[in-house]
């Protein structure tokens, strides 16, 4: 860590078949044990599988959709004050938003009852798009928890 000045962040270059940073992103949280090659083939296919069940509209469209409603608007940070600890509300910043969101969507995916990965995945991504799901029940319950700690938001640092 340098004394001086911010860390720069490393650039993740875009994927091949999209030309896109977000799907990129979504690939290196997906993939397990350094297997890129086979997180990708469980994204594309499972964007194949989303093209089918959406009667033919884009599938990365509604991936982008998918993330864009699950990205979480507050959370609630630990602070310790005079001996107690309080949940205060603060705003989430827009890279780590995006992260949540994408470590949500897979999480609620991997816990998903369809037989393959493809299909957990394409299911869970589907019901992100139509507001329904895990991923979007834990982004309530993140927003539900910020707006019953606001009494503390004057804690904020």
């Amino acid at each position: 860590m340098p004394r001086k000045g911010p860390v720069p962040k490393r650039e993740i270059p875009p994927d091949p078949k999209f030309g896109s940073v977000l799907v990129a992103k979504f690939i290196n949280n997906l993939m397990r044990d350094g297997k890129k090659n086979t997180a990708r083939k469980i994204f594309y296919s499972a964007l194949e599988l989303l093209r089918e069940k959406s009667g033919g509209e884009d599938p990365l469209r509604i991936f982008e959709v998918s993330i864009e409603k699950v990205k979480p608007w507050l959370e609630t940070r630990s602070r310790r004050i005079g001996g107690a600890n309080y949940q205060v509300p603060v705003e989430v910043r827009p890279e780590r938003q995006v992260s949540l969101a994408i470590k949500w969507i897979i999480k609620a995916a991997r816990a998903r009852g369809e037989r393959t990965m493809v299909e957990r995945l394409a299911g869970e991504l589907w019901d992100a798009y139509n507001e329904r799901g895990a991923a979007i029940k834990k982004k309530e319950d993140t927003h539900r928890m910020a707006e019953s700690n606001r009494v503390f938001a004057h804690f904020r640092w």
